[in-house]
């Protein structure tokens, strides 16, 4: 009972401190963090397809939304978003595949509300959500003939995925296809290290948002997240000293 307690109170202050950090960089949302050139070459790759009438592929792999993995999926599902608003004036919606029905279900809804909300409504067809296989190498199965036949140039593999996933990555450089990995496993994470044209590693999957400029909060989020890291440091190494304080005999 008291983990739950400490655990729930540390949800409660990180929801406060992105609230404070919003409000207290709002003006500047996106100022003051580090460079991320995989961002940048996925923004000139957004434009390329848009220019010459190709499609970007988001995947968000074997994510479940009930599950642990679930925060990666809805990183994916952001990112869908704002390449979906980049891509709103292109004749070549993106696609995007997924290994879990919810997640299906939520990129579809996705693409509607914001082709919807760009009055390009005409654009959406549910098609381009797409659940292609409930396994992690079934997923990779169904995927792989969309990278193959359907005029993509750039591919975001965003979740949860097996190793099966560097088949995709080789499929896509097979076909000189951007790629931009990241995935919230291990194992996917150094296979897509090796595969992927430009992969992110650790919790650089959850900057995304901030990069691409999704939402303020996903700035204000990385900002407390900082606080948080040296929050946790600190009490480290206050106990550390407390601990060696009283093994001394000082108190």
């Amino acid at each position: 009972m008291t983990i739950n307690f400490i655990g729930l109170g540390l949800i409660v202050l990180a929801a406060i401190l992105i609230i404070v950090m919003n409000i207290i960089h709002r003006k500047r949302p996106y100022r003051g963090f580090r460079q991320a050139p995989a961002f940048n070459k996925l923004r000139q790759a957004i434009g390329l397809a848009v220019e010459d009438g190709s499609r970007v592929h988001v995947a968000l792999g074997n994510s479940s939304l009930t599950g642990q993995q679930g925060a990666s999926g809805l990183m994916g599902l952001s990112v869908l978003d704002r390449i979906a608003q980049y891509a709103s004036i292109s004749d070549a919606p993106p696609i995007a595949t997924t290994g879990e029905g919810a997640f299906s279900i939520l990129s579809q809804d996705t693409l509607r509300t914001t082709y919807r909300n760009a009055f390009a409504s005409d654009l959406y067809d549910a098609t381009q959500g797409r659940m292609t296989g409930t396994s992690p190498a079934a997923f990779v199965a169904g995927t792989l003939p969309v990278i193959q036949e359907e005029q993509i140039s750039a591919n975001i593999l965003m979740g949860h995925f097996d190793t099966q996933v560097a088949l995709l990555a080789d499929a896509a450089e097979d076909r000189n296809q951007f790629t931009l990995a990241a995935s919230d496993s291990l194992p996917a994470q150094a296979v897509l290290y090796a595969a992927a044209r430009e992969s992110l590693i650790g919790e650089e999957l959850f900057a995304a948002g901030h990069y691409l400029q999704v939402s303020p909060f996903h700035s204000a989020s990385l900002r407390a997240q900082d606080i948080l890291r040296w929050g946790i440091a600190a009490a480290i190494v206050l106990g550390a000293l407390y601990k060696l304080i009283v093994s001394l005999g000082i108190l």
